[in-house]
């Protein structure tokens, strides 16, 4: 496993497990066969319905605590000072922990203009000891500088869709210069298109590799923290093994050459759901 240094000198793996349209049912042994296999990072929210069932997962397995590395988010109609506080406690619950390594906020919903004083009772959580770091999901350059220019403590990461043809370049570029780290959701496109792509299907055939390793291999060689989702055993261990090759400057050339701006989920200024 490779690990990413936080600002704030907390080390996080590199590659995770997201829960992210993971039904409930399928999660605890989703969950499980991802710890079996390796993982030692899991990436829930408030709003997948499945803390629950990691928690459960986490207990049965002989893992010791310190070893993991869980994330899970304040979902938009919790936004604000007290009702962060009350949310997260009960994530806390559901998991069946005293702590969590990171907390993020799951989208700005700028529209209410609320997300400062979310990130705020984040602070606090923080300070207290009950999340080792905190950060932000779906969060563009203005929303990011709004934070460091109100708050303490500026965001450990921000996590936002990323794939070959959504590189978000300019999020990364800020994220870099602050010293923010950038994870990518949606990895590999929810197994979509780009798997199909002749530059992914050319490299895979040159690695003896899958469209899907090869991906989750640009992205760890671009700096960026990635949390591929699976409820299939094997494809869970596909996913996991990835740190046995390396892609060449002119692989990656490619890869990056790939970038169209398509999106599969909103704008994060257009996500006001709450």
């Amino acid at each position: 496993m490779n690990y990413v240094q936080l600002h704030n000198d907390v080390s996080m793996p590199q590659l995770g497990f997201g829960l992210w349209q993971v039904e409930t049912k399928d999660a605890e042994p989703a969950v499980t066969k991802a710890l079996q296999t390796g993982y030692r990072s899991i990436d829930t929210a408030a709003i997948y319905g499945n803390e629950g069932q990691v928690g459960e997962a986490i207990a049965k397995s002989d893992i010791p605590r310190e070893e993991l590395f869980i994330t899970t988010k304040v979902w938009n109609s919790n936004h604000g000072y007290e009702k962060t506080l009350e949310a997260f406690e009960e994530s806390l619950i559901k998991l069946g922990a005293d702590y969590v390594d990171l907390y993020l906020i799951h989208w700005p919903t700028p529209e209410y203009d609320d997300y400062v004083e979310t990130y705020k009772a984040m602070e606090k959580l923080q300070k207290e000891g009950k999340a080792r770091a905190i950060g932000v999901c779906n969060f563009d350059i203005s929303h990011m500088q709004r934070l460091l220019d109100e708050c303490d403590v500026k965001p450990a990461v921000n996590q936002v869709e990323c794939h070959p043809y959504l590189a978000q370049k300019d999020i990364k570029d800020f994220c870099e210069e602050h010293g923010i780290q950038m994870e990518a959701w949606s990895p590999i496109m929810q197994g979509g298109e780009v798997l199909e792509n002749h530059y992914v299907q050319e490299i895979a055939k040159n690695h003896d590799k899958t469209g899907a390793q090869v991906i989750l291999r640009w992205h760890l060689q671009n700096n960026r923290v990635v949390i591929p989702k699976s409820v299939t055993p094997s494809r869970i261990e596909e996913n996991f093994d990835v740190f046995d090759f390396e892609l060449t400057q002119d692989e990656m050339e490619k890869l990056d050459s790939l970038d169209s701006g398509t999106r599969l989920g909103p704008r994060p200024a257009d996500m006001n759901v709450k």
